[in-house]
């Protein structure tokens, strides 16, 4: 291919922007800290899409969609997520440019286009969602509310890396209403469930669930809960966020119902969501120095066909063939591109259709159709083996599963060899710094002692998982009495 290879292992944040841009998954933008996501990363994004958008509707949520401005009276009444999200929040002032009398052809804004209130582009869409429930929300029977909005946000960050952090990035934000605490509760965690089945069921990303540290919490929320992933080069990154909001919106914007006993009460809330963050999950988790590595359930071409031929008529007879194949493979499900190109190789072929990630590649060729066979290469493993052409399309259908296993596990076991028990202030620093990966250390539950590691490692709490069995300790940094391991790591 006409680009330079950087190796993972040799430099992993020049490997994985060289991979985004190189497959043709997104780059940079005129806009600086935005980026222009590219038809084929668009067509992953919208597998994601398409199959948690499904998982939502299967749980009785709908979709709607709310304005990208909130009025900033609106923004400032949950002063905690206010404060939370104030130094990331792009301002709009003006309405109108005009033509500048100084400079002809250029524009300035119009000085007497100035708002009457200032508008906040959303960050999150907590603030006009409830300020709208206030008027959908009267007595219990309007409860419970389950939406989910599909939406685009600004977050003004400094240092952006596509997919992972970008000015303006995609997502889907849930938002619920519900009569009782404990209704909120299950949601907040029936949400988290289904992006941990998302992740690790067609994401083949092995994840922990857990809630986060009361300094990692969402602001605005009573708890959030989190899924969290290991990338290659060890480090974490939060995939999804389900937040318990209790009543701190409500009482923001003063969102009453009636109860069954004619008693008006406060209603209880969540938000949940994930991003094109999810993306970065994908290229890091899976992808190796030839490029990505897809797993089936979000690859948008699951097989490539490639003629290998000499001579028009060779190319006819190898056609005829290979589309055949291809309708078979159609039939199952599966998606399917003949590349029949002229004006490039197979071996061009072979190297842009691994680059980009499809999970099986079939080489057909005169000498393959006279043996009744044909070349089916593995993109994960890079094995390649000769399959009978009778039968082949059930074959490959069935390697779709054993290889969508195969990623799982293959994440799974590096997380774990990666995963450490540590005791001592010493084994600590030496799994952050050294070794890479997840420390299952002792904390003392204090956000004094949280920042510190943070401010001597860079290392902070992922979560603390469900799963944390009880067992006396001691904290790390401060030798205080602990009952859990919780997981520090660095992170995106």
């Amino acid at each position: 291919m006409a680009f330079e290879k950087v190796k993972r292992s040799e430099n992993y944040s020049e490997w994985y922007n060289n991979l985004v841009k190189n497959a043709d998954l997104a780059e940079h933008s005129a806009v600086k800290g935005c980026m222009v996501i590219k038809p084929y990363g668009y067509a992953i994004w919208e597998k994601m899409q398409q199959a948690l958008d499904k998982m939502f509707k299967e749980t009785g949520h709908s979709n709607a969609y709310f304005p990208l401005f909130v009025p900033k009276n609106l923004f400032e009444k949950e002063e905690k997520n206010a404060e939370g999200f104030a130094k990331e929040c792009a301002v709009v002032t003006h309405y109108r440019l005009k033509n500048d009398p100084d400079n002809p052809g250029k524009l300035i804004v119009d000085p007497n286009s100035k708002l009457e209130e200032e508008l906040i582009v959303r960050p999150t869409s907590e603030a006009i969602i409830w300020n709208t429930y206030k008027n959908w929300i009267q007595s219990y029977r309007d409860l419970p509310i389950l939406l989910n909005q599909w939406a685009n946000v600004v977050r003004w960050e400094m240092r952006t890396r596509l997919f992972l952090r970008t000015a303006e990035f995609l997502w889907q934000e849930g938002h619920t209403a519900h009569a009782t605490k404990e209704e909120a509760l299950a949601e907040t965690k029936q949400m988290l469930d289904v992006y941990a089945k998302f992740a690790e069921g067609f994401m083949a990303v092995p994840v922990i669930r857990g809630v986060k540290s009361e300094n990692e919490r969402f602001a605005g929320a009573d708890d959030t809960y989190c899924i969290e992933g290991m990338m290659q080069d060890g480090k974490a990154l939060q995939m999804g966020t389900s937040h318990f909001l209790g009543q701190n919106f409500a009482k923001a914007f003063d969102v009453k119902f009636q109860d069954k006993n004619s008693k008006l009460e406060y209603v209880w809330a969540t938000s949940w969501g994930v991003s094109t963050r999810l993306m970065g999950a994908l290229i890091m988790v899976h992808s190796d120095d030839e490029g990505l590595v897809l797993p089936p359930a979000l690859a948008p071409i699951h097989v490539v066909i490639v003629p290998v031929f000499r001579t028009d008529e060779e190319l006819n007879q190898v056609t005829e063939t290979a589309l055949a194949i291809k309708k078979d493979l159609e039939k199952l499900g599966l998606t399917v591109k003949y590349d029949n190109r002229d004006t490039q190789k197979p071996g061009f072929k072979f190297a842009e259709w691994e680059l980009k990630g499809v999970p099986v590649r079939i080489a057909l060729g005169p000498r393959d159709l006279q043996n009744g066979v044909a070349e089916v290469a593995r993109r994960d493993t890079k094995t390649k083996e000769s399959v009978p052409l009778n039968g082949l399309a059930a074959h490959i259908h069935g390697m779709m599963e054993t290889i969508q296993s195969a990623l799982y596990e293959k994440a799974l076991a590096y997380r774990t060899a990666k995963t450490w028990e540590v005791n001592t202030w010493e084994e600590f620093v030496d799994v952050i710094e050294n070794r890479e990966g997840f420390a299952l250390a002792h904390w003392d539950g204090t956000g004094e002692t949280e920042e510190k590691i943070k401010e001597m490692t860079k290392a902070t709490i992922r979560c603390i998982p469900f799963d944390a069995k009880e067992e006396t300790g001691a904290c790390i940094l401060s030798g205080k009495p602990s009952s859990k391991r919780v997981v520090f790591a660095k992170a995106y």
